[in-house]
């Protein structure tokens, strides 16, 4: 099967495109290295599949270079989006010309290829501070905190839309601060392990309450499979799916497993709790349980050492 990733280059998009090719499909791949992070950074996330006959790479922007694309497509798998709910509160018009202007984009190539397969990598981001958990698809999410919130539910709205009036079949991704190896050096946790092995003080933003239903990669990359595999087998659907861990971990928890891991005594300090973020995550998995049998495997500890293992040898010991 033709698969196109958007996004192919970053964390989960380059982890995806292994995965999916290790499962002989051909993979068309495009990304247009935003600075968000390095570029060194994300040509290394895809050295190996740059090696891989099966692996067609465009570096272009999803909001106006699709149309060069010339393999056919059987489905699209789109996880391109301009990242981060703090830096969306400092830009938020690249965020909506990115995560929506371009997810418009995205839709209208379907349209004008006749592809009819969508699934669309969205965020937990858009429950804001949903006081029900845990949080449930059917949960209101008319709330967002953040710019990066409201671009990721304008994205779902939108894929509704082209669902509707062309009969693309759809499934909505909400993911659950996922993490692993490959995982962007602004987030916590690589954040926190760096700061960690080189005996510097970290930072914990609010009293360490507040709580992540923290899920590794490799269940994310299970969980994209088999939502791509379910719309594969149905037509006329549109769905909005949960993928997290089901079992949020509060900071403080995670910081005491770092130091369990590595070894190292933990010096840190607390500050005020940043604009947008949010006091807990927390995925109701049932519906992914239920539609492809989703069924995350990897323990908070687990995950964290494989972690930390990756981090030491790829980044701490070579830096780019």
């Amino acid at each position: 099967m033709n698969i196109l990733v958007t996004g192919c280059a970053g964390f989960i998009g380059s982890s995806l495109v292994d995965f999916l090719l290790l499962h002989d499909h051909k993979i068309i791949g495009i990304d247009n290295f935003d600075p968000f992070y390095p570029k060194e950074i994300k040509q290394k996330n895809l050295s190996n599949a740059l090696k891989n006959p099966s692996f067609t790479f465009y570096q272009l922007n999803i909001s106006n270079g699709l149309s060069v694309i010339a393999e056919k497509i059987d489905v699209v798998i789109h996880m391109a989006a301009k990242a981060g709910v703090r830096p969306s509160i400092e830009n938020p018009l690249g965020y909506i010309e990115t995560n929506i202007h371009g997810t418009q984009e995205v839709l209208n190539f379907m349209k004008e290829r006749g592809i009819k397969k969508l699934v669309f990598a969205s965020s937990s981001s858009v429950y804001g501070n949903n006081k029900k958990i845990p949080f449930s698809e059917s949960d209101p999410v008319d709330n967002p905190i953040s710019p990066y919130a409201s671009t990721k539910k304008s994205a779902e709205l939108l894929t509704y839309t082209y669902h509707h009036l062309y009969k693309i079949d759809v499934i909505n991704l909400r993911f659950f601060t996922v993490y692993g190896p490959r995982q962007r050096p602004d987030l916590a946790i690589y954040k926190f392990v760096r700061k960690i092995l080189n005996d510097e003080e970290i930072i914990l933003f609010g009293d360490g309450k507040s709580a992540r239903d923290y899920t590794f990669i490799d269940d994310i990359l299970t969980g994209v499979y088999n939502a791509m595999n379910y719309s594969i087998d149905h037509t006329n659907i549109f769905e909005t799916v949960n993928l997290g861990n089901n079992l949020p971990v509060k900071l403080n928890d995670l910081v005491s497993l770092l130091g369990e891991i590595t070894g190292k005594k933990i010096i840190s300090q607390n500050t005020g709790m940043q604009p947008g973020d949010v006091d807990i995550t927390y995925a109701d998995i049932s519906r992914a349980q239920t539609l492809f049998h989703y069924k995350p495997a990897v323990t908070i500890k687990e995950g964290l050492k494989k972690f930390v293992e990756w981090y030491t040898v790829t980044v701490h010991d070579h830096p780019v």
